[in-house]
């Protein structure tokens, strides 16, 4: 069976409610036309009733499709194109294409979209011409009538020189007003007004909503694509604040910064990424949030640039081994590895091993929920963050500061473990670190590992110091033994310890197993 016959749905579950409907008008119809005269057909009075009705029935059960939406939202939406010098390029194509190419990390699962290697790829005979020394094409989306519009980062990054296309046919000169590269997003100017214009969403979309995507995919300018909401909140691993909706609307490159309209005509998203092991659409397609996009868009078009909130922690993942050693519930929050000295988080007192749940009352789902809380937050915003400290539930209240030259905000931990031992059945040998060169004089260092024990599988390395154990602080192998024994009666699987590894201090989880 070939790849298309496995993506078309069964012609006959298709036919068969399709038919059931008509069948549930004709019999009314009939019923109708028999109380009226001698039969169906057996009066001119009620000859050509049955096939109109049947007809109006047909046009009843078809979809009402998406033209009046096109319609309206179709004018805002713009192609737009972009040329480089040599070396600026160059850099672009580095810059853009590098996360996405074979053998990198995300090959296997996402390509940007935007930047084809071969611009005349897949095109019909003659539009090459059409294309020529056009080094990049996008897609884009006006947002006010005096000609401000939304793309993508990753299209007009580095470019010498921006042109829109409008709807109507029309090529204008843009500049870029400000680009963001944490969310790839970024807004263009056009001279001129009366621009038609479209709004972003003021709801999230749900799962299964329908949505259109309208945009320039391989320089065919003005096309319109339909499908549903498949999914949300996708991580999909290109930025620290990945957020994104799925859809299966199919795009291609050349979408890249064009709009995704819900019914009513409102910007659910700006298409970005797609899944795509071949380069074309699999229906598999990322959009960034309106409530994203809107923060983002209006910060580059007041000023140029985002600036974001910062707390000032690094921060890990609440794995389940983690929820566990500390008596939670849930493995969810973020963990503190440790607070930066005189950042907003260290001044409010937020401790090493504090689990952050809540901000300004909002759960906190993981560490890169929290990040993206934090970052779409302004500076001097004040805060209240809900914590619990050692199994006690607390809450501190702090203003937030601008991140560090606007870069990355808070520290996201990978959160893998590490390990110890002079204990048998955690696989790890420690020594004092008072009696180990360089190591600080602080807890325990780790001098062996056992490549099949516990602490192997969660990533242990000799000179990993174990600074304190299940919240106990540690100086000798005797000091792991007795935290071990302790956290074992009270029925723990898992044992908390706070690890030095390099300049880096993080919370691992171990298993205690059955020893």
């Amino acid at each position: 069976m070939t790849q298309r016959e496995n993506s078309t749905p069964p012609a006959s579950g298709f036919f068969k409610s399709r038919r059931v409907a008509l069948l549930a008008s004709v019999a009314g119809v009939g019923l109708a036309v028999l109380v009226g005269g001698t039969g169906l057909y057996g009066s001119t009075r009620f000859a050509g009733i049955a096939p109109a009705v049947a007809a109006a029935a047909e046009t009843a059960v078809q979809p009402s499709g998406f033209a009046d939406l096109v319609a309206r939202v179709k004018p805002a939406v713009i192609s737009v194109r972009v040329r480089f010098d040599g070396a600026a390029q160059v850099s672009n194509q580095d810059d853009n294409t590098e996360p996405f190419r074979q053998g990198s990390p995300l090959d296997r699962f996402f390509r940007q979209f935007g930047f084809p290697d071969d611009p005349n790829q897949g095109l019909p005979d003659g539009m090459p011409q059409m294309r020529r020394n056009i080094a990049a094409e996008g897609s884009g989306f006006f947002i006010s009538a005096d000609g401000y519009a939304v793309t993508n980062n990753h299209v007009i990054n580095n470019a010498k020189t921006v042109q829109v296309i409008t709807d109507d046919g029309r090529t204008l000169s843009a500049k870029v007003i400000g680009s963001d590269p944490n969310t790839d997003l970024a807004v263009i100017k056009v001279e001129g007004q009366n621009f038609p214009f479209v709004k972003f969403a003021e709801r999230d979309p749900r799962i299964g909503d329908w949505v259109v995507a309208v945009g320039n995919p391989f320089g065919l300018g003005g096309t319109v694509t339909a499908g549903v909401v498949s999914a949300r909140g996708r991580d999909i691993g290109s930025g620290p604040y990945d957020d994104f909706i799925q859809i299966d609307a199919p795009i291609n490159k050349g979408n890249s910064g064009g709009p995704a309209f819900d019914v009513n005509g409102n910007v659910i998203g700006v298409n970005t990424a797609i899944y795509s092991p071949s380069g074309g659409s699999v229906g598999i397609g990322f959009d960034i949030p309106a409530d994203t996009a809107k923060l983002v868009v209006a910060q580059l078009k007041d000023k140029g640039s985002v600036t974001r909130g910062w707390i000032g922690v690094q921060i890990q993942p609440v794995t389940a081994g983690i929820a566990d050693s500390l008596g939670l519930k849930k493995a969810e929050g973020a963990m503190v590895d440790e607070p930066q000295q005189g950042s907003p988080a260290a001044k409010a007192g937020i401790e090493s091993g504090d689990v952050i749940t809540a901000v300004n009352g909002a759960p906190v789902k993981d560490a890169r929920d929290l990040a993206r809380t934090i970052a779409m937050m302004a500076p001097d915003s004040s805060v209240k963050l809900d914590i619990i400290r050692q199994g006690q539930q607390k809450s501190v209240s702090l203003a937030l500061a601008q991140m560090p030259n606007d870069q990355q905000q808070a520290k996201v931990g990978t959160g893998s473990a590490q390990p110890t031992s002079g204990v048998p059945h955690l696989g790890l040998q420690v020594a004092p670190a008072s009696e180990v060169s360089g190591a600080g004089g602080q807890g325990v260092v780790v001098t062996a590992v056992d490549p099949d024990g516990p602490a192997a599988e969660q990533g242990f390395q000799t000179g990993n110091i174990i600074l304190d154990v299940g919240g106990k602080v540690v100086a000798n192998a005797g000091d792991v033994r007795n935290a071990l024994s302790e956290a074992k009666a009270q029925g723990k699987h898992d044992i908390l310890m706070r690890v030095k590894m390099g300049d880096a201090t993080r919370f691992v989880a171990l298993p205690l197993g059955n020893a």
